[in-house]
C-alpha cells in the first residue's frame, strides 16, 4: 500500500463510521502560547473546552503540523535519524461526547489488522497504570477491551498489554482542565518480535497510534472530577505509517530498521536531489553523530532537504513567511539550515528552490493550498535563498577563521548571526564537525543586550494597568452618532495623576484607543465648566479613561456630565480606518491572499497598515490597489457592521488567527467584498472616506511591508501642498504646469552633461598630475614602484587613476590610496612581468589596510580595498613604499 492509499484509507474507514472529515486546520494556530500547530486536537481545543460546538460529534482528518522551536522542537535531530521530521501529517479520529473507549479501541484494531492486514502478533497496546503520585486510577476498562481483543485473536494479554504511568500513559491540557488516561499502540518490528521494547527508546519497537480519552477534570485541589460528556482524541503519524509499509514491504520483511524516509512520500525528493547534486540517496544512519563518514553525511542532507522543503511550503501555503521574530525567524532558521545543508552535496546556488516541485507531486492534491499559491512559494522560498547566499560565503569564511582559534566565542558566535544572517544552531552545527563548543550563554547575553538597546531606542506609549479600584468596565455607546454630543453620564470616579486627572464614566461615547484605532477627544461639561479631553485610553479592566490636564475635583464624583467628543476628529479618524479595510482587501487581491496585517495606526492625519509579504510591493502594483480601492469608494456601497456569535460568523470574514477573539465578535462589511472582525468605528457609506492616496511602502523588517496612506480632508490637504509646489516650480522655470515635465528633463540632461565635461576636465588636470608621481616611482624588487596617496572622488575614479598609470610605466607597481568622507579607499595593480617577478597585489593591499583595521582582497595583478578614515593613510602607504 503506498502512502497516498494509507491516508485514503483511514478517512475512509472514518467516514464508514459515520465520521465527518473535515480540513486540516492552518499551521498558524489559533493558541497564543503555539508557534506552530503541533498536533491533530490543536484545532478542537476550544470544543474540548465547552468554549466552542464541534463541528460534529464524529470527525476524523489528516493535520498539518510542524514541531520546530518552543517546546516541542524537532529542528536540530532532523536528518539524524528515521523519525524526526519538522513538518509532518497527523491522521486523527475524534468523538466529542459520542462513543468513547470500546467503540475507538476496536475500530484501532480493525482498520491496523483487517484493512491493513498488519501481524496482529506484532501488535502491542499500553494502558494506564498510576505509579506513586500519579493521578486518577489503573483503566480498567480500556484493559478490559484490549484484553477481549487479544484473546479473540488467539494472543496472550499478558504479553501484548504493557501498562504506563502518566508519563506514557496520562494526558492532560495542563494543570487543570480536561485531561484522561491513554492507550497507545506499537507495532514491534525486530526479526524477532520479542514485544520487550515497547516505551524503551528503541526505533525497533514503534507507538502508531494513541487513543486519549478525556473523562476527567482536573481541579485546583489535585482531585479528578468525572465529566459529564466524555471525549475521544487520537493521533497516528502518517509518515510513520507509510515509512512501516515501505520498510516492511507490506509486513512480509522484517530485517530492516523502519525509516519515515523510506515511505514513498520522499522518493520525488531523493529523486531530484539525486539529479541536481550527482550523488545517491544510500539511507545510511549516523553511527555516531558527532563522526558522520561522507555517505552519512550525503544522506543527512538528503533527509534535512526533503524535510525542510515540505515545511516550508506549506507554512509558506497557510501565509507563514520568513522573517525575524518568533514562527517567522523559525522558518529563516529552517530554510538557512537546508541550504547550508545543500552545500554538503555540492548544490549550486538556487538549487533549493527546486525542491517545491517535489511538494506540489506529493502534497498538492491533499492540501490544495499549495497549488493554489505555488507562485508564491516560489518567490518566496527564492528570494530568501538568494539572501541567505549573498552572505553564506562571506559567514563561513568567517566561522572559518574564528574556529582556527579553537572555540567558539558567544561574541563570535552573536557576530555570525547577527552580520551574516547565521543562526546559533547553525553555528553549533559547524562547530560540532569540527569537534568545537560554542559559548551558547555568551551568545544570548549579547542577544539580551541587543534587544535592551533596543526597547531602549523605542519610543514608550502609555500602558493600561489595572487601578485595583473596582471599577465596572465601561460601556462603549459611540457607534451611534446620536451619542456623539451633549451625551448624558454621570461621573463615577477621578484618578489623578501627575499634571493629568482620569475622568471615569458608566458609558462613553469617547472611543478608548484600541486595535490601531487612536483614542477620542472632546469635551466633558460638569458645574459650568468645558473641560478639554485630551485622548481616553482603557484599563487592563475595560475602564474608559478620558485624560484631561485640568484638575478636577473628587466632589464632582456623581454629577452629571454632558460628554461631546471632536466630531470631524472622529469622522476624519473613520475615513482612514475604512480605508484601511479597503486597502487591505485590495492589497490581497493584487500581492496575494497571504498577506496578513501586522499592524495598524489610524489616526485623522494618517493610516499605517503594516503586513507580511516578502519584496517591495512595486509601483505598477501600488497603482493598481490606489485605482481598486478609489474605485469602490465610488460605489458608496453601505458600511455594515453587526455582532455574531464567533462560532456563526459567515465563513468569508477575515479574522486572525493570533488575535484573541470572545464569544461574540462584531463583523464590519463593505459591500460585501471586504469583511472583517473589528471593534473600531466606521464610515457609514464608502464615500465618505473621499479619496485614498498612498503617499509610501517601504520594509520595516525582512518579510514585512509598511504602507502609509491619506484620505478626505487629509488628502485635501496634501493636494492643495502639491499644486502649490507645482505653481511654484512652473514659475520659477517660466513654464506652463503643462510644459514643466519636458522643462525638468531637458534641465536634468543638461546638468548631466556640465557634470561629464567638469570631470573630464578633473581628469585631464589630474592626468597632469600623475606624470609627477610616475616621476617619483622608486625601484623596488627590480620593479619601479609608484605609492602615492591621491585626491579623487570615488572607488571607480581612483581605480582609472592606477589603471592609467600602469599603463605608462614600463612593467611597474601601483599603489595609490585616497580619503573619501570617514573612509579611505586603496587600489594596487601589478604589470604581468612583475607578477611574474614575485609581486602580488593582494598581498600588499592587505598590508596597507592592514594597518588600518581594514579588509581587502584581490588577485596577483589587481585589488582593492578600504577602512575607516583615522588620517593615517599616508603612514599605511608609507609601509610598501620601499619593500
Amino acid at each position: 500500500m503506498d502512502s497516498a492509499s494509507v491516508r485514503q484509507s483511514f478517512l475512509d474507514f472514518f467516514a464508514s463510521k459515520n465520521h465527518r472529515v473535515v480540513s486540516s486546520a492552518s499551521l498558524l494556530p489559533t493558541a497564543p502560547n503555539l508557534l506552530f500547530t503541533n498536533a491533530g486536537m490543536n484545532q478542537f481545543v476550544p470544543c474540548f473546552l465547552g468554549e466552542r460546538e464541534a463541528p460534529a460529534s464524529r470527525v476524523a482528518d489528516t493535520q498539518k503540523c510542524i514541531r520546530a522551536g518552543g517546546k516541542h522542537n524537532d529542528l536540530e535531530d532532523v536528518g539524524f535519524d528515521a523519525y524526526h521530521q519538522t513538518f509532518f501529517e497527523m491522521l486523527g479520529n475524534w468523538s466529542f461526547g459520542d462513543y468513547f473507549k470500546k467503540e475507538a479501541l476496536s475500530w484501532s484494531w480493525e482498520l491496523l489488522t483487517e484493512v491493513w492486514k498488519m501481524p496482529a502478533e506484532r501488535l502491542y497496546a499500553t494502558v494506564y497504570q498510576p505509579g506513586d503520585g500519579d493521578p486518577a486510577e489503573f483503566d480498567s476498562e480500556a484493559y478490559a477491551i484490549w484484553k477481549a481483543i487479544f484473546e479473540k485473536a488467539g494472543l496472550d494479554p499478558s504479553k501484548h498489554i504493557v501498562t504506563g504511568g502518566k508519563k506514557d500513559n496520562f494526558w492532560m491540557m495542563g494543570d487543570t482542565g480536561p485531561c484522561g488516561p491513554c492507550s497507545e499502540i506499537h507495532m514491534d518490528l525486530t526479526p524477532e518480535n520479542g514485544g520487550d521494547k515497547v516505551n524503551a527508546g528503541s526505533p525497533w519497537c514503534i507507538e502508531i497510534w494513541n487513543n486519549v480519552f478525556i473523562q476527567f477534570n482536573a481541579c485546583e485541589d489535585g482531585s479528578m472530577v468525572p465529566l459529564k460528556h466524555k471525549h475521544v482524541d487520537t493521533g497516528m503519524g502518517f509518515e510513520r505509517v507509510a515509512g512501516i509499509f515501505a520498510t516492511t514491504k507490506g509486513f512480509t520483511e522484517f530485517k530492516c530498521p523502519p525509516s519515515n524516509y523510506n515511505a514513498d512520500i520522499f522518493t520525488p525528493f531523493f529523486s531530484l536531489l539525486c539529479q541536481l547534486s550527482g550523488h545517491i540517496y544510500a539511507g545510511t544512519l549516523p553511527v555516531d553523530p558527532e563522526h558522520l563518514t561522507s555517505v552519512e553525511l550525503k544522506d543527512v542532507a538528503f533527509r534535512v532537504l526533503a524535510d525542510h522543503a515540505r515545511c516550508l511550503c506549506c507554512a509558506v501555503a497557510d501565509g507563514i513567511l520568513p522573517g525575524n521574530e518568533g514562527r517567522n525567524y523559525v522558518l529563516r532558521r529552517i530554510l538557512r539550515r537546508a541550504v547550508l545543508w545543500g552545500r554538503r552535496l555540492n548544490l549550486e546556488a538556487g538549487s533549493f528552490v527546486k525542491l517545491v516541485d517535489p511538494v506540489l507531486q506529493t502534497l498538492g492534491a491533499v492540501f490544495p493550498e499549495l497549488m493554489e499559491r505555488q507562485e508564491l512559494l516560489r518567490k518566496v522560498l527564492a528570494s530568501e535563498e538568494a539572501a541567505f547566499e549573498r552572505t553564506l560565503d562571506r559567514g563561513l569564511a568567517e566561522f572559518e577563521k574564528v574556529a582556527a582559534s579553537g572555540a567558539i566565542g558567544g561574541l563570535e558566535a552573536f557576530t555570525l548571526y547577527d552580520t551574516y544572517g547565521f543562526p546559533l544552531d547553525l553555528t553549533q552545527l559547524l562547530a560540532r564537525e569540527r569537534g568545537l563548543s560554542v559559548d551558547e550563554a555568551g551568545f544570548h547575553g549579547h542577544m539580551d543586550h541587543q534587544r535592551a538597546q533596543s526597547r531602549a531606542a523605542q519610543k514608550k506609549s502609555v500602558v493600561a494597568v489595572r487601578s485595583g479600584d473596582g471599577a465596572q468596565a465601561t460601556l462603549f455607546v459611540g457607534f451611534d452618532p446620536d451619542n456623539w454630543v451633549d451625551f448624558s453620564a454621570r461621573l463615577a470616579s477621578v484618578r489623578a495623576g501627575e499634571g493629568f486627572c482620569d475622568l471615569v464614566f458608566a458609558e462613553t461615547p469617547f472611543y478608548g484607543e484600541k486595535g490601531g484605532q487612536v483614542g477620542d477627544s472632546g469635551t466633558v461639561s460638569v458645574s459650568g465648566r468645558n473641560i478639554p479631553v485630551e485622548t481616553t485610553w482603557i484599563d487592563a479592566d475595560g475602564v474608559y479613561l478620558h485624560r484631561v490636564r485640568e484638575s478636577v475635583s473628587e466632589a464632582l464624583v456623581g454629577s452629571e456630565c454632558r460628554l461631546s467628543i471632536d466630531v470631524n476628529r472622529r469622522k476624519a479618524i473613520q475615513r482612514h480606518h475604512s480605508a484601511t479595510h479597503l486597502l487591505h482587501w485590495a492589497l490581497r487581491k493584487v500581492v496575494g491572499s497571504h498577506v496578513r496585517q501586522a499592524g495598524s495606526l489610524v489616526t485623522p492625519e494618517r493610516l499605517r497598515f503594516d503586513f507580511s509579504h516578502f519584496e517591495k510591493v512595486s509601483p505598477d502594483q501600488l497603482a493598481t490597489i490606489e485605482r481598486m480601492v478609489n474605485g469602490k469608494i465610488l460605489e458608496n456601497d453601505p458600511v455594515v457592521t453587526f455582532e455574531t456569535p464567533f462560532d456563526q460568523k459567515p465563513a468569508d470574514v477575515m479574522a486572525f488567527f493570533e488575535d484573541k477573539y470572545g464569544d461574540v465578535v462584531r463583523v464590519v462589511d463593505i459591500g460585501g467584498y471586504s469583511k472583517e472582525l473589528c471593534g473600531g468605528t466606521h464610515v457609514q457609506q464608502a464615500a465618505e472616506i473621499g479619496f485614498l492616496k498612498i503617499v509610501q511602502e517601504s520594509s520595516i523588517a525582512a518579510g514585512s511591508r509598511r504602507i502609509e496612506a491619506i484620505a478626505g480632508e487629509a488628502f485635501g490637504s496634501w493636494l492643495d501642498g502639491l499644486l502649490h509646489q507645482v505653481d511654484d516650480a512652473s514659475s520659477a522655470l517660466g513654464v506652463t504646469v503643462a510644459e514643466l515635465g519636458r522643462r525638468s528633463h531637458e534641465l536634468v540632461d543638461h546638468k548631466r552633461q556640465l557634470e561629464k565635461e567638469l570631470a573630464d576636465l578633473k581628469r585631464k588636470e589630474g592626468m597632469k598630475d600623475l606624470a609627477g608621481l610616475l616621476a617619483s616611482a622608486v625601484v623596488v624588487g627590480g620593479y619601479p614602484r609608484v605609492v602615492a596617496q591621491v585626491e579623487c572622488g570615488n572607488p571607480n575614479e581612483l581605480r582609472g587613476m592606477a589603471a592609467h598609470m600602469v599603463k605608462q610605466m614600463d612593467n611597474g607597481v601601483v599603489v595609490l590610496g585616497a580619503e573619501m568622507g570617514d573612509k579611505v579607499s586603496v587600489v594596487v595593480l601589478c604589470s604581468d612581468a612583475a607578477v611574474a617577478g614575485g609581486c602580488h597585489a593582494g598581498t600588499l593591499l592587505n598590508r596597507v589596510v592592514g594597518v588600518l583595521g581594514g579588509k581587502g582582497g584581490g588577485k596577483p595583478d589587481f585589488a582593492m580595498g578600504g577602512a575607516r578614515n583615522d588620517g593615517r593613510l599616508k603612514d599605511a602607504l608609507a609601509v610598501v613604499r620601499t619593500e
